[in-house]
């Protein structure tokens, strides 16, 4: 397993804890668009299996389509926080129902 320093994890700390504060303070409608987004990387990360490709292009694509997904999916949920996801969720039982 890889060990860094002590004050290498200290600072590593503080940077996610500034990312995740700023990210904390954007809008409910940029973590609406972050979400979007992430459902769009997860259908061209499958979709793009049916393209006539080699193996290794499917497989790279999809490696860096999964993981655009899942960034935008990890933000989207920080931006949003609990009361963006239960006003979403709200939302989309009036919608459906």
């Amino acid at each position: 397993m890889l060990s860094l320093p002590g004050i290498m994890k200290n600072q590593l700390k503080i940077v996610f804890s500034r990312m995740r504060k700023w990210l904390g303070g954007l809008s409910f409608r940029t973590g609406v668009i972050l979400m979007i987004l992430c459902v769009g990387f997860y259908v061209a990360s499958f979709a793009q299996m049916l393209l006539p490709l080699s193996a290794t292009v499917k497989a790279v694509l999809w490696f860096v389509l999964f993981g655009l997904a899942k960034a935008t999916q990890y933000s989207g949920i920080i931006v949003l926080g609990t009361a963006g996801l239960t006003r979403l969720r709200r939302w989309w039982r009036k919608r459906s129902g």
